[in-house]
């Protein structure tokens, strides 16, 4: 296997981290716009870069990256960018004539009349709208394999399988008790990305409804989170997996809530209300003229990278799959998780926690289509895959996920 990985951000360094740990690849070409980064990525694997090489590419530019495919001979390529760029590289793989994998799918647009109450365009549709050209070519797309969604959804797919005999809802809950040294404000994600999931409105899944939209922030609850982490209040929040779940896996209802906090929704809220979640670029007038800028980009800007927080940050991440439903006969409720310590992944790779919990998943899943444990074409989510395989080999790179019963 010859992969394309392209972003080198926080997801990217830990990805290339994790890889170079394991042998199923033959190379790996580690692609940014900022090709120091990319450089910086490559150098710190030390004695086990050999098998990397680092380059310049705008990830916007699908004939670019086709062509990068092609000069490497990369059949796969590995999406850690944010959702802005899954379009063009998932075109540009098409076209090059490789697999394709993401973490997160193409992006959602409002209802334009009730965006509160019914789905527009959902996370996902675009690419799920050419899945007729991937099956033609026998290439495959897995997408939404990170962490949320992905391993979330394997957890879901296990659970179908092996626990349950009817669910009656699947819940994604994902919580921390991490902390930021020095910062009043400093989200350990993309804060482009969580923007985007935070604001727009979250989708529920009822199988006698269909997909239906809320307000951001809405039906809160309190979720005991394993691992010390504790009570933590979570609400809907836009996600990939209520979208994927239902294609393959019979649920009565399918939800996501993140355990933000009340001040982490407020500063979101001020934001927009502000308009500075906006994407589309504005005039700005400088001592040097004027320059259209986009309020959210700014906003990342000035904001730490996540990135680099690790040595600042303390505490644990959780996420996970809560299932309830009947097994021979019988009620029964579990919640299937992974948790990460930030002390142990800035030992171990020296990527925080909440990167480095995105980034394992999908290096499994490469070395799971490498080995042939996963096959398939067209385009599909985790669920479409046999879910032990995926859940042993993660144990295997020193990572166990749990199971408690609620």
């Amino acid at each position: 296997m010859r992969i394309l990985l392209v972003g080198a951000g926080g997801v990217g360094t830990a990805i290339t981290r994790i890889a170079a740990r394991r042998d199923f690849f033959d190379h790996m070409v580690v692609a940014d716009y900022d090709l120091p980064r990319a450089k910086a990525a490559v150098a710190a694997l030390g004695e086990r870069a050999g098998r990397f090489t680092p380059v310049k590419i705008d990830a916007a530019d699908p004939s670019a990256v086709t062509a990068l495919l092609t000069q490497y001979g990369c059949d796969v390529l590995l999406n850690a960018t944010d959702p802005r760029f899954v379009l063009p590289l998932f075109d540009a793989a098409l076209a090059g004539g490789a697999d394709y994998l993401d973490m997160a799918m193409s992006m959602s647009r409002p209802h334009p009349d009730r965006p509160y109450e019914e789905v527009g365009v959902k996370l996902g549709d675009d690419q799920f709208a050419r899945e007729a050209e991937w099956t033609a070519r026998g290439r495959l797309a897995l997408v939404g394999m990170g962490v949320e969604p992905g391993l979330a959804d394997v957890f879901a797919r296990y659970a179908a399988d092996e626990l349950f005999d009817e669910i009656e809802e699947i819940g994604i809950r994902d919580g921390a008790n991490l902390t930021v040294d020095g910062y009043d404000f400093a989200p350990s994600f993309n804060i482009w990305t969580t923007i985007e999931e935070c604001l727009n409105p979250p989708v529920i899944y009822e199988k006698d409804r269909g997909w239906y939209t809320t307000e951001p922030f809405s039906e809160p609850e309190v979720f005991d989170f394993p691992a010390g982490i504790g009570p933590v209040e979570c609400v809907n929040v836009e996600h990939e997996e209520v979208v994927l779940v239902p294609r393959w896996i019979p649920a009565q209802r399918v939800t996501f809530k993140y355990g933000l906090g009340d001040d982490f929704i407020d500063k979101l809220k001020t934001l927009h209300a502000l308009g500075v979640d906006r994407t589309e670029p504005v005039p700005v007038k400088t001592d040097h003229g004027t320059v259209k800028v986009s309020p959210r980009d700014l906003v990342a800007a000035v904001l730490p990278d996540p990135a680099g927080l690790g040595d600042r940050m303390h505490g644990k991440t959780c996420a996970g799959t809560w299932v309830k439903g009947r097994k021979d006969g019988r009620p029964r409720e579990v919640y299937l998780y992974h948790v990460v310590d930030n002390q142990w992944s800035m030992r171990e790779y020296g990527s925080q926690a909440v990167v480095w919990q995105t980034a394992v998943n999908p290096v499994v899943a490469l070395e799971l289509l490498a080995d042939g444990a996963w096959k398939g074409a067209g385009v599909l989510g985790p669920e479409a895959f046999e879910p032990r395989p995926f859940l042993d080999l993660l144990e295997e790179y020193g990572s166990p996920w749990g199971m408690r019963e609620q």
